[in-house]
């Protein structure tokens, strides 16, 4: 039974890079949003600009969400 229990564990340097990852997601997708709806950050930008940019940023976090949740072939 431990043995199991030990087996399905993940490694410490995959729960580091996962809590790495998500860390990244979360900042990334704050910062998206951040320069999408507030006028706080002062950047020489049109509107235009902000929602491209912002609207890049936030996407780069969705795809980093699926990157980081999908199942991989050794997690069983």
């Amino acid at each position: 039974m431990s043995s199991n229990l030990h087996d399905k564990q993940k490694s410490l340097t995959r729960r580091f890079l996962l809590i790495l990852g998500v860390a990244t997601l979360v900042c990334v997708t704050i910062l998206g949003l951040m320069i999408i709806f507030t006028d706080k950050l002062d950047l020489n930008m049109g509107s235009t600009q902000r929602m491209t940019v912002g609207g890049l940023l936030v996407a780069y976090g969705i795809y980093r969400s699926f990157r980081i949740f999908k199942k991989q072939p050794d997690d069983e």
